[in-house]
């Protein structure tokens, strides 16, 4: 008797909503994390007073940041890789980019070496994005290259520093009380001035800033030669028949 009870199948139990959507693992939540991460870097500037902004923005950034190489590492370690997850990733990272981008323009005063490379980023993104929407189910041709993984951890560490130089100008504009890099540097040198805020007669800040802007047209330097091989893969669909 026994025997026969457990040979009768257990019936599915409905399960409320639609779990076939998305699998729970954590490499998908890293990834879910990551994407509300990117509103929560403007948030930042929001409740928060300037220093302590760039401070918790800069945070919160290379923490989310780093949840991108994770996520696609334990999601192939652990064979957890799935559609939903392949999907959000590069959208994460978009909205981290872009999100990124427009504050620091806007507190960086327009820097035009800023809003160049910056357009050839958001351009490009915008750019594949449409194709990958046109070319629809042939979208796999658009596949994430090597190049293009290159491509968002230029951007993302850019970024990264230009926050850096942000919150250090700040800094360094109340640490000077009035004073020019060069009257901030020689007041270090007599010793009246906190030295942990200067890099010299250029000041910290200019300093992160210079590097920051060297590397953001590095990062659009690949973003242009990614967008142009995503666009040359496309063309073939894009000819109109005769």
């Amino acid at each position: 008797m026994l025997r026969c009870l457990c040979a009768i199948p257990v019936p599915s139990v409905p399960v409320i909503g639609y779990p076939h959507i998305m699998k729970w693992n954590l490499p998908n939540i890293l990834t879910v994390l990551r994407l509300l991460a990117a509103p929560g870097v403007a948030v930042m500037f929001l409740y928060f007073n300037r220093p302590l902004a760039d401070w918790f923005a800069l945070t919160l950034f290379i923490t989310a940041a780093i949840t991108d190489w994770f996520d696609g590492y334990l999601a192939r370690l652990w064979k957890q890789e799935s559609k939903f997850g392949t999907m959000l990733d590069p959208i994460a990272d978009k909205a981290m980019v872009v999100i990124a981008l427009l504050i620091i323009t806007g507190y960086s005063g327009m820097n035009p070496w800023l809003i160049l490379p910056a357009t050839v980023i958001l351009f490009r993104e915008i750019f594949v994005g449409g194709l990958r929407e046109f070319l629809g189910a042939k979208a796999r041709l658009l596949a994430v290259t090597p190049l293009a993984k290159w491509k968002t951890t230029a951007q993302m560490v850019a970024i990264a520093v230009l926050f850096l130089g942000t919150g250090l100008e700040h800094l360094e504009g109340i640490a000077r009380q009035g004073m020019t890099p060069e009257q901030y540097a020689e007041a270090v040198r007599a010793g009246v001035a906190d030295p942990i805020r200067s890099c010299g007669a250029r000041g910290c800040s200019s300093l992160a800033t210079l590097v920051g802007l060297v590397l953001i047209w590095v990062a659009a330097a690949l973003t242009f030669v990614t967008g142009w091989d995503y666009f040359r893969k496309s063309l073939p669909f894009l000819r109109d028949e005769r």
